[in-house]
């Protein structure tokens, strides 16, 4: 392979070949810029020496061309041809001629997710500033010109990713190119389009302001046509921005490959073993996860339905290991099932995966998990999809009952780790030096992660000798590693990378080590260091290029277990002023999130938050989920840490934030967890509220995991004591009483309940919660037949309804409605109104309302006299049960079919 894009280069055998001074390598270069081509001999030498050509500028030629052809005898597939009029280079393996082709054939495919791999692949093909180690005005010129191809593609590419709906995973590449190229419309239409696709249409608008601003004040126009329409379409919300593959995902979740990335043959060929399951086991720090990645990219064609990733923490020096039905939560997200519509049960979590994926070509790589169990619930039924699991363990238990195939790790091999130092510094040091690099190759004991570590200080320093570098890691000394078959001792390298860091980055690098969660935000991490975001991005630029942190497709940055063990032993117990202004970024943060997804939500008082917080109030309800999405982990770790400091009226603080996310995302353990935790720190507080509120959702939690008569106790608690304090609270704890008691059979009680709550509800004056009050004591009116009273409240409550924004509550107050008049006998009004409670479901998004009404509206149909429409619908019902792990429900609607079908009612 000739190689132009990044350093002049050439490969034969797998090496790479020595191509002379950098006049000779020019030569080279300007014949491949033009593969296949004849280059006149006077125009290849205005190229190598410009215009000001020397009298022996043939016969040096020819000398340059001779030595050049004698270089690479050893590589295939190239030559360099003499013509009457010049020189022709010969070849096929030109990284730029091999560019343009891949951009030419992605420019003709009609398929986005063909291009998209198309034009990563082109774009792989870049090493760096095309041309580097020549010079001259012809390679100035040409290099610009290569940049500029490179630009084009790189736009193309985010036009591709953008129609396959990945916005959200382009908006900080986005970010940082606006910046780059502020008046670039094209930069522009693509950031405001990934805004957009992330749930941030206002931020997107706000972008074209300024950007129209800046046109007008430096160059005196208003942005081009196509920028002004797509304004106009984002301000119009037209629905055809949406990405047009968005009705199947294809989720792109490999972090970057390691680069470089040498060795390992043997265990890359063991990956591709036609086994559907590999094993990758090994110590810490010995490179698994680097391997999985490098094997994942360089197959990833083979698997165009896309890939999925997760780190499963099973050895986190901090953190408990992510339970599976998280993951499996992750992964349903990122094939675009809607977070409300997830099921509940974790078995029926997986079985939804699994159906997902089932004829999908999909790589799923599953990091640092702890057993067998640990990964068993996220293993795709489909022979379709290769799953790659790293561990520090054997996970003999999948190999035996998975088949998995098991490709065990050790430490790099002598000539491998002098090949990771070789590529990280380069041949010309490593060649000068190669005895102090054999010195640092035996001092790391082949640990790919203490050689890296290595290689990025000895690039930081290029004036230190690396005998010096050598000399500091042998004064450091090298125990042992932690993991009792360790031969090298991964934390002196770290203590001795740490001691290299500025005072600045060291301090946030303990900090960020002792900070609770698996990752952190910029701002968040701004927040805990208490500076500016700008100079917080420095410092984890500074921490990331010493290999000390990486940072991940959503811009969240994490640290390898054993960094992160041993930051924490270097910064200590996280101070007091560096916890309270984390807390208070995440709380005040949740706490605007959670006003926009429930604003009619009796509010709660805050404290201001500490000097130094980076607050991120959201703009609209996609981007509160988005941020609870991704920092929810985050927060449920610190309410954690806000007990164990005692901090009670923050541990209840952060329950009440999460409440809303926690139940629209169904993740009931997460609900019965922070509200365990907010029960006991009520007990140290003096407002009784706090208490009340605690007994209430850790009733309501406790309810929803089918604990009813638990969740009924903390309820009447909660009740007994609302009742000595705060009228207005009794009414949501009836609501809540009404549904746990109807949940355990007790549809007496539940009424009188729903009665209370109502009679509560219309003495607050709220509209909202009288219409809430009104649909719950409505329904029950109607499971007694007392359809007349349960037709009046329920109308009211639909009225009240619709003074405000379409909600799911009044599309539950519509399947109300159709119930009533199904048990009236009044079928094409039931029908109707069973309809209007669908059609509102789906226009919200709302795949978990839609089953119940479905079971009414089937009935409606059947007894109407039109089965073949009552099969249609109960079979949409039946599909959803299923999905949500509601089996009694999907048996209920199947013996409903077979009904039909005994009676040979339908076609």
């Amino acid at each position: 392979m000739l190689r132009l894009l990044g350093e002049v280069a050439a490969d034969g055998n797998g090496r790479p070949v020595d191509l002379g001074p950098a006049k000779q390598r020019l030569v080279l270069a300007a014949l491949a810029a033009d593969a296949g081509r004849v280059v006149p001999a006077d125009r290849l030498a205005v190229r190598v020496w410009g215009e000001d050509v020397p009298r022996r500028a043939r016969a040096t030629l020819h000398s340059y061309i001779s030595r050049l052809r004698q270089a690479l005898d050893g590589v295939d597939d190239v030559l360099i041809e003499r013509r009457p009029s010049g020189y022709a280079l010969i070849s096929d393996s030109v990284d730029l001629q091999r560019f343009r082709a891949l951009r030419a054939e992605a420019a003709s495919q009609g398929d986005d997710v063909r291009a998209e791999r198309l034009l990563t692949e082109a774009l792989q093909l870049w090493r760096g500033e095309a041309l580097t180690g020549v010079e001259g005005e012809w390679a100035e010129d040409e290099r610009a010109r290569l940049e500029r191809e490179r630009l084009t593609a790189r736009r193309d590419l985010v036009d591709v990713r953008l129609r396959l709906g990945q916005g959200e995973q382009l908006v900080v590449e986005l970010a940082a190119l606006a910046t780059e190229h502020p008046l670039d419309e094209h930069v522009a239409d693509q950031y405001m389009r990934a805004l957009h696709q992330a749930g941030r249409t206002a931020d997107a608008l706000e972008h074209y302001r300024v950007v129209r601003q800046r046109l007008v004040e430096e160059l005196g126009a208003d942005p081009g046509t196509a920028l002004q329409e797509l304004h106009r379409r984002l301000l119009a919300a037209d629905p055809d921005l949406a990405a047009t593959s968005a009705a199947r995902v294809v989720p792109r979740q490999l972090p970057a490959a390691p680069a470089p990335f040498v060795g390992r043959d043997d265990e890359l060929d063991r990956l591709g073993h036609k086994e559907r399951i590999s094993v990758i086991a090994g110590a810490g720090g010995i490179g698994k996860t680097w391997l999985a990645l490098h094997w994942a990219h360089r197959h990833a064609a083979h698997f165009p339905d896309g890939q999925l990733f997760v780190d499963l923490r099973g050895f986190s020096p901090d953190n408990a290991p992510m339970e599976p039905a998280v993951a499996v939560r992750g992964f349903l997200g990122a094939l675009g099932v809607d977070p409300s519509q997830i099921p509940a049960d974790p078995h029926a979590c997986s079985a939804l995966f699994r159906s997902l994926i089932a004829e999908r070509r999909m790589v799923v790589v599953l990091d640092n998990a702890v057993d067998t169990a640990h990964v068993s619930p996220l293993l795709p039924g489909s022979e379709l999809c290769k799953v790659v699991v790293t561990s520090r363990n054997r996970l003999t238990g999948l190999v035996t009952g998975h088949g998995a195939h098991h490709v065990p790790l050790n430490v790099l091999s002598d000539v491998e780790a002098h090949g990771l130092v070789r590529d990280r510094l380069g041949a010309a040091r490593t060649s000068a030096e190669h005895g102090a690099v054999d010195r640092l190759v035996a001092l790391c004991g082949g640990f790919p992660l203490a050689l890296t570590i290595v290689a990025a200080h000895a690039q930081t320093r290029p004036q230190l000798p690396l005998s010096a570098l050598a000399d500091e890691l042998h004064d450091l000394g090298l125990s042992a590693l932690e993991d009792e078959d360790s031969t090298a001792s991964l934390p002196s390298v770290l203590s001795w990378s740490y001691h290299a860091l500025t005072p600045e980055e060291a301090n946030a690098f303990g900090l960020l080590g002792a900070a609770p969660g698996p990752d952190i935000s910029v701002h968040a991490a701004a927040s805990l260091l208490g500076l500016p975001v700008k100079a917080t991005r420095t410092l984890l630029r500074g921490l990331e290029q010493a290999s000390l942190i990486s940072q991940d497709a959503r811009g969240r940055f994490g640290m390898h277990d054993l960094v992160r063990r041993y930051a924490a032993e270097i910064g200590g117990e996280l101070p007091e002023d560096a916890l309270r202004r984390l807390v208070d970024f995440h709380l005040h943060t949740a706490y605007a999130c959670d006003r926009v997804l429930l604003p009619f939500r009796p509010p709660v008082e805050l404290d201001p938050p500490a000097p130094g917080t980076h607050v991120q109030p959201p703009v609209e309800r996609a981007a509160a989920l988005l941020w609870f999405t991704a920092e929810h982990e985050c927060v449920l770790a610190l309410q954690q840490a806000t007990a164990e400091r005692g901090w009670h009226l923050s541990t209840w603080r952060i329950a009440w934030t999460l409440n809303t996310f926690v139940q629209v995302s169904l993740l009931h353990r997460d609900w019965l967890t922070v509200w365990e935790a907010a029960s006991e720190a009520a007990e140290h507080l003096d407002d009784p509220m706090t208490r009340v509120l605690a007994l209430q959702y850790l009733g309501l939690a406790h309810a929803s995991l089918g604990r009813t008569g638990e969740g009924i106790g903390h309820l009447q608690q909660a009740l007994s004591l609302a009742a000595e304090h705060d009228d207005a609270q009794q009414g949501h704890i009836h609501r809540a009483l009404s549904r746990a008691c109807e949940q355990q059979g007790d549809d007496v009680v539940a009424m009188e309940h729903a009665r209370q709550a109502l009679h509560f509800y219309r003495a607050l004056g709220d509209p909202v919660w009288k219409a809430i009050g009104l649909n719950c004591y409505g329904w029950d009116l109607a499971k007694f037949g007392r359809l007349d009273e349960a037709r009046q409240h329920c109308r009211e409550a639909l009225e009240l309804f619709r003074q405000w924004v379409p909600s799911p509550e009044q599309a539950n107050t519509l399947d109300s409605l159709g119930f009533i008049e199904l048990g009236a006998g009044n079928h094409e009004e039931s029908i109707a109104y069973y309809r209007q409670s669908l059609a509102l479901y789906r226009e919200l998004g709302n795949r978990l309302g839609i089953a119940d009404p479905l079971e009414g509206l089937g009935k409606a149909y059947a007894a109407s006299g039109r089965p073949d429409r009552a099969r249609e619908a109960w079979q949409e019902a039946v599909e959803l049960f299923t999905q949500f792990g509601r089996e009694q429900d999907a048996r209920r609607m199947r013996e409903h079919i077979e009904v039909l079908d005994r009676a040979g009612l339908t076609n």
